[in-house]
């Protein structure tokens, strides 16, 4: 059971009564006017961490920081609304010793560390909002919609477009039937905005080794093997000078957390760079399609898919691929038949043509979605499905219900959601809570990358690859059922991670 809030939270209607919001015409803006705020610790404030941390200082007193990167940290805590918040690098030490004063945490780290911050925050019966991907894991993900119904607290996953009214509109609009029998979802991203493809790994070593190759085919023969080992040694002590003055800020052992040791190098990892990684994060699907398939998985009901496979451009199962292809198929349940779903990644990799001619689409935005059914089709052109038409079909009557609006844009809207639910003390409140559609949706998503790490052999000179090997999936086991014929090395790894000392996985 989680433990009493130590504060006495008002609800919604005592929050107006309060001043806490005043009318705006329709429109309800947020009013700095609060009675009492819940106490709020910010786990990442950098980067997406950046303005959580700032939403979260909008509806309630920040009382603690953390962050690896010591510049950042300073520079948050600097801020008027974080002058008194103590700061700490490493998240465990925080909750060791604010866990019982703090209501609610934001986690914005590193995927792959999201996860172990959530559940420990979660254990000790504090509300959660944590950035998408939910999880790098399936597992993971499986297991923090457990232990928030287990525990009882509130949650909410940073997929802001769930607060949006357009949005939460589509999907009352797809599940009216409006489409008729649904058909096929496509998806399709501009990212990976970062870098990905292999071969990318360096370290000290690698570097000396490509520093003499360099030197030699640089130089002239007359150049003495002396005078290019200095050369290089040079470069080496200069590079190593970089990453000493670099680790001076950044607290590299708690970045990595619970992924494998590796040595830290300039701009492949920190800052915003580790989505292209296998052990820290999800890739462009992770990345995206938390916000993509929120309307398509809310409305067409895209859990528990049987299989997917996939094709890339290649990777070196480090480093995610350059672009990839991706097939799932849901079997047929009592709403609808099997449908498939179609996930493209990399700008200028979208379905074929004829997929949006039938519905008179021809200026394909970079990143949309697509929901065909057999009487006419959704189709957006944003990454929340914000902006949708319908095609073949008119809009129809569908009632929905709309976030609060803060004044302070959907971004905030969507914490503030879990805000009134932690008040409230209802999670359903919070719409992309981690029981109903975070934990299921971020599952549902993560498979994929089973099938791209099944696909590690692209097509010549990065083009795009042929099929990879099917992974066939028991969802309600969390289990690859052709595992034992798959040639593809470690794929299990994908499902369950495995956490060093330190760190809590399953209690």
């Amino acid at each position: 059971m989680p433990r009493p809030s130590r504060r006495r939270f008002l609800g919604v209607s005592g929050l107006a009564g309060s001043g806490f919001f005043f009318a705006a015409g329709t429109r309800r803006a947020y009013s700095q006017a609060a009675i009492e705020r819940p106490t709020v610790a910010c786990i990442g404030v950098g980067g997406k961490g950046g303005s959580d941390s700032d939403n979260a200082a909008l509806f309630g007193d920040v009382i603690a920081i953390c962050d690896v990167d010591r510049k950042t940290l300073e520079s948050k805590g600097n801020a008027e609304k974080f002058k008194d918040a103590e700061r700490f690098t490493d998240y465990r030490e925080l909750l060791a010793k604010h866990g019982k004063k703090i209501d609610i945490v934001t986690v914005s780290t590193p995927d792959h560390m999201h996860a172990p911050a959530t559940l420990d925050a979660m254990r000790l019966g504090i509300s959660c909002y944590t950035q998408k991907p939910l999880t790098r894991t399936i597992y993971e993900a499986r297991l923090l919609a457990k232990v928030a119904a287990d525990t009882g607290v509130c949650t909410q996953m940073g997929n802001q477009g769930t607060a949006l009214a357009s949005s939460r509109e589509a999907i009352a609009q797809i599940r009216s039937g409006v489409l008729g029998p649904l058909r096929e979802v496509y998806a399709w991203s501009n990212r990976p905005v970062w870098a990905q493809g292999p071969g990318r790994r360096m370290n000290l070593r690698s570097y000396q080794a490509q520093a003499m190759t360099e030197v030699n085919e640089a130089e002239d023969a007359a150049t003495s093997a002396e005078d290019v080992a200095e050369i290089v040694a040079d470069l080496v002590k200069k590079k190593q000078q970089e990453i000493g003055k670099a680790l001076e800020r950044l607290d590299w052992k708690n970045w990595l957390g619970v992924a494998p040791s590796r040595e830290y190098w300039p701009g492949l990892y920190h800052a915003f760079q580790h989505r292209g990684w296998w052990d820290f994060g999800t890739g462009a699907l992770g990345d995206m399609a938390c916000h993509m398939l929120t309307v398509p998985f809310a409305s067409c009901g895209l859990r528990d898919p049987v299989s997917v496979v996939a094709r890339t451009t290649g990777h070196d199962f480090d480093s995610f691929p350059a672009s990839s292809i991706i097939k799932f198929e849901f079997p047929e349940t009592s709403e609808r038949p099997s449908l498939p779903f179609w996930w493209y990644d990399r700008k200028g990799n979208k379905p074929p043509a004829e997929v949006f001619a039938k519905w008179g689409i021809d200026k394909v935005a970079d990143s949309g979605v697509l929901v065909v059914g057999e009487k006419g089709a959704f189709y957006s052109s944003d990454d929340y499905c914000g902006k949708y038409e319908l095609k073949g079909v008119e809009k129809v009557q569908a009632d929905f219900e709309p976030a609060e609006a803060t004044g302070k844009g959907n971004d905030a809207d969507n914490m503030f959601e879990l805000f009134r639910a932690k008040q409230a003390g209802d999670p359903q409140i919070a719409k992309s809570n981690f029981v109903d559609r975070a934990g299921p949706l971020t599952e549902t998503i993560l498979l994929g990358n089973l099938a791209v790490w099944a696909a590690a052999q692209g097509g010549p000179g990065g083009a795009m690859g042929e099929w990879g090997e099917k992974v066939d999936w028991n969802a309600r086991n969390l289990e690859v059922t052709n595992l034992a014929a798959l040639k593809t090395p470690r794929v299990a790894e994908l499902i369950k991670p495995v956490y060093p000392a330190g760190y809590t996985l399953d209690t």
